[in-house]
């Protein structure tokens, strides 16, 4: 597999990075010991953090499926991080076996465990680009070769736009990626929740972990905003949002009965779909 994008070096072993930490929540091999140690202290500010990493992927993996059911067959997802037990190509391509997946993230080693996954499967690549860059993205040779931009594609933000600051206006960046694609088109985003329209005891606990995350991850990483509810929405203005709106992880489209613990409110997802007329509410 090759690419025609220059690979920018890879993070020393000393930086930490956003894909190798989630790696090390999720109880992964492909960290260092300073990505443990950011992990280490997420889950000592939320406990459950492994869980609620589980239930993001979970978010992912039946996100994926629902949009292939629906007839989606070519997926963008960005902020990709490294392959885990199932990956959006393995989840797409069991429904829709023709589905094309780009991968996009701004790891080097991102880039060399796709090489490694990927070997055999001529319909998934993985372009090495910071999302805040629209063009390299679209222009990549993977992404032109595999991507059909007049027909529908499912754009996956899952656990990365809450890495881009206020400064990046993350609200432009989303709406400038789905400008790019057809009608039909599906959005599906997970974002860090600071449980601010959340009252009572509850509330208050759900936003001191948030708070005391968000300190965490931008002390370390130098990123990971938790925004409002109202903020999250905002993500899929001008897009039909499915039945169950925006909600937390385990709440989306649930295989059997949902409990939503306290750790697991710092979470909202939900899926949106472009409509095949301009809407008058698009922004």
């Amino acid at each position: 597999m090759t690419s025609d994008v220059p690979v920018p070096p890879p993070h020393p072993p000393q930086t930490p990075t956003v894909a190798r930490v989630y790696d090390a929540v999720l109880g992964g091999k492909d960290n260092y010991a300073v990505d443990r140690e950011i992990a280490e202290s997420i889950m000592a500010s939320v406990p459950q953090a492994r869980l609620v990493a589980r239930d993001n992927r979970d978010f992912l993996i039946r996100a994926v499926r629902h949009m292939a059911r629906s007839g989606i067959t070519q997926f963008l997802d960005l902020g990709a991080g490294l392959p885990t037990m199932e990956n959006t190509h393995q989840a797409a391509q069991r429904i829709a076996p023709e589905a094309r997946v780009v991968y996009v993230d701004n790891d080097p080693v991102v880039l060399a465990h796709g090489h490694a996954l990927l070997e055999d499967n001529d319909s998934t690549r993985v372009v090495v680009a910071d999302l805040r860059d629209i063009e390299p993205v679209f222009a990549a040779p993977e992404t032109r070769r595999l991507l059909d931009l007049s027909r529908p594609v499912g754009l996956l933000m899952i656990s990365i736009i809450h890495h881009l600051d206020d400064a990046d206006d993350p609200h432009a960046l989303v709406r400038a990626y789905l400008q790019r694609l057809a009608p039909g088109s599906m959005l599906a985003l997970s974002h860090f929740y600071d449980g601010s329209d959340l009252s009572g005891p509850l509330g208050e606990r759900v936003q001191a972990k948030a708070r005391a995350s968000e300190e965490i991850v931008l002390t370390s990483l130098g990123s990971g905003r938790f925004r409002s509810r109202a903020e999250i929405t905002a993500f899929f203005d001008g897009l039909e949002l499915d039945e169950f709106g925006v909600c937390h992880l385990p709440e989306w489209r649930p295989e059997g009965p949902v409990g939503v613990s306290e750790d697991q409110r710092v979470f909202l997802c939900g899926v949106g779909r472009k409509p095949d007329t301009a809407s008058p509410t698009a922004q």
